[in-house]
């Protein structure tokens, strides 16, 4: 196995670049007995002749060539690399605030794909419901937000739009009863979006509990004592759909907005958000699959 070395690597692109190894040594801060044991190791390494040394100045072989389109990608990945990792420019901290809701499977997601990029770089989750982040958000105390409405709003861009479901616990029976007992968050946006559905078709209902809780709904949920309404796709693994074949009512889809999105300068800020556009609007294929199939 043999291994190339990036110091060699960028002499040799500085001789390329410049035409002639004195050249190159003054561009690397270097003397020209340096440079050129550099181009003798990589070409011992490479058992290659890199360059023509025949003429007045010096040419490229077939092989320098070849070898000169990967040493500049390799200096290039190299830099950037120590720039990402070392640069004060990525350190900091962004304020990210999403519902609890949404927070799986896209967020945790988002968060490594970003520190994998930005390692120096800290996101500070934040997690509330659509309301209170919205206040934290004009407060100045987030930076970026996410929030499930039932409009697109001024203000807002529109990351995807997914329908609301019923769960409940896997073969649960508690939606074919009745009272339907329903495990909603007092302050949950979808609150009064379910309770008008229910109303309108005439389903009588209980409240199951008094919380905004979510590990509290969901075990009343997953205890099979009540039913809840999520989006599409963002159900806990323990709870599932209710294939209810229209004993309840519809549901009208819900948006997932976006915040501080078109205000995001710099680099950071902006690789921020483009990994959560990308990561919601993958929601939406998916969720009309379940609907067709």
């Amino acid at each position: 196995m043999r291994n190339l070395d990036i110091t060699t690597l960028r002499s040799f692109v500085a001789v390329a670049d410049t035409g002639g190894v004195t050249r190159a040594a003054g561009v690397l801060n270097l003397t020209q007995s340096a440079v050129s044991m550099q181009l003798k190791r990589l070409e011992e390494l490479l058992d290659l002749e890199l360059l023509d040394r025949t003429g007045r100045t010096v040419a490229l072989t077939a092989s320098g060539e070849q070898l000169l389109t990967y040493a500049r990608r390799m200096v290039v990945l190299n830099d950037e690399l120590i720039t990402r990792l070392t640069d004060q420019a990525f350190e900091g901290e962004i304020v990210l605030g999403v519902p609890h809701d949404i927070v799986y499977p896209a967020i945790p997601r988002v968060m490594q794909q970003f520190h994998a990029a930005y390692p120096r770089m800290r996101v500070q989750l934040v997690t509330g419901n659509s309301r209170d982040l919205k206040s934290r958000f004009e407060r100045g105390e987030c930076h970026m937000i996410l929030t499930t409405e039932a409009e697109i709003v001024s203000g807002a861009e529109g990351l995807t739009s997914v329908p609301l479901v019923w769960v409940g616990a896997p073969g649960g029976a508690a939606w074919r009863k009745n009272p339907l007992g329903l495990a909603q968050g007092r302050s949950c946006s979808f609150r009064p979006i379910v309770l008008r559905a229910l109303e309108g078709a005439g389903i009588d209902w209980d409240s199951a509990l008094d919380s905004d809780s979510d590990r509290t709904i969901e075990a009343t949920v997953a205890a099979d004592l009540a039913v809840m309404v999520a989006l599409d796709g963002t159900q806990p693994p323990h709870l599932e759909v209710i294939q209810h074949g229209g004993a309840l009512p519809p549901l009208p889809v819900n948006h997932i907005n976006f915040y501080g999105g078109d205000s995001a300068s710099g680099e950071v800020p902006e690789a921020l958000a483009g990994l959560l556009r990308v990561a919601f609007a993958d929601m939406a294929p998916r969720t009309r699959l379940k609907m067709a199939g």
